[in-house]
């Protein structure tokens, strides 16, 4: 599979694009139509756009500035602060994802309309702040990981920056990288999937419930036109958590032990399964939300 990365540079450059184009949309559009009169799910779709946007940026200078150009060699130091940022920005849309899923199900499942904790705008900063904190914790450790690697490793590259941002092959793992690897696993991926999973079932449980209520005399519309955005709203949010679901349950089995998968093609993989959700969940949100209208598009 020496020459894979090379035949999926031309998808990964698109999803990039579509991805950096996504994103930019969402934050113009949010800025453009809710400021100064912002709420708090328009500043978690900010920070998911942020966290996305500063993803592909890091992720494509990483990629193109030294993993593509062989001449080149990377200092520790450059490598290590590479890792961090890109991972920085996986985890921290990750984080952001698990706090959008949790709000639209407070709000859904509150039936007496009540207002709840996360509706203040102070209290999603300190959640939103919270999320960058711990994704900034998460990532720290990995500038105790020596980057260089023997040569001749499948994970590495002509720079002496490996794709695999754990550092860890079958000849040279010591105890704590792997301990770390697996607390990263369970922490930023396995947890976040089966809370994203736990309350996506509740938001489609009130849904089903909701719709089997409606009678035809009310038409199924008695919230009016604000109501049907808000369902609107939160039918993307459930197509987003789906798809989150789908993409990082593909992540966790590759990181599997028993995966019989070498390691240059589990790399560039996870960079196409963390780039997709990435790239389409601005897309997701934007159009459920009826951000990326025409009007909006005109005012952007």
């Amino acid at each position: 599979m020496a020459g894979l990365p090379v035949d999926l540079l031309g998808l990964k450059v698109f999803i990039l694009c579509a991805g950096l184009v996504g994103n930019v949309f969402l934050i113009l559009a949010i800025a453009h139509t809710k400021f100064p009169r912002v709420k708090s799910f328009d500043l978690f779709l900010l920070g998911l756009a942020a966290a996305n946007l500063e993803e592909i940026a890091i992720t494509t200078a990483f990629d193109v500035a030294f993993l593509r150009a062989s001449s080149r060699a990377v200092g520790t130091w450059s490598c290590r602060s590479l890792k961090f940022l890109s991972k920085f920005g996986e985890v921290a849309s990750i984080f952001f994802t698990v706090l959008i899923s949790v709000f639209r199900q407070q709000k859904l499942s509150n039936r007496a309309n009540l207002p709840i904790y996360l509706d203040s705008v102070g209290s999603a900063r300190m959640a939103s702040g919270a999320c960058v904190l711990l994704a900034t914790v998460v990532n720290l450790p990995v500038f105790a990981i020596d980057p260089k690697e023997p040569a001749g490793n499948a994970t590495g590259n002509a720079t002496g920056c490996p794709l695999d941002f754990f550092q860890c092959s079958a000849s040279r793992c010591p105890a704590l990288s792997g301990l770390y690897k697996y607390l990263f696993i369970l922490v930023c991926n396995l947890l976040p999937l089966a809370v994203v999973t736990v309350t996506g079932c509740l938001i489609l449980a009130v849904l089903l419930g909701k719709r089997s209520k409606v009678t035809p005399a009310s038409g199924g519309r008695g919230r009016g036109s604000g109501g049907s955005t808000f369902h609107r709203g939160t039918v993307a949010v459930l197509a987003a958590m789906g798809l989150f679901q789908v993409e990082w349950t593909l992540y966790l089995i590759l990181q599997l032990p028993a995966a019989s998968v070498d390691f240059a093609f589990r790399a560039e993989a996870e960079l196409l399964i963390s780039f997709s959700y990435t790239c389409i969940s601005p897309y997701v949100y934007g159009i459920g939300s009826d951000l990326f209208s025409l009007r909006n598009f005109k005012k952007t």
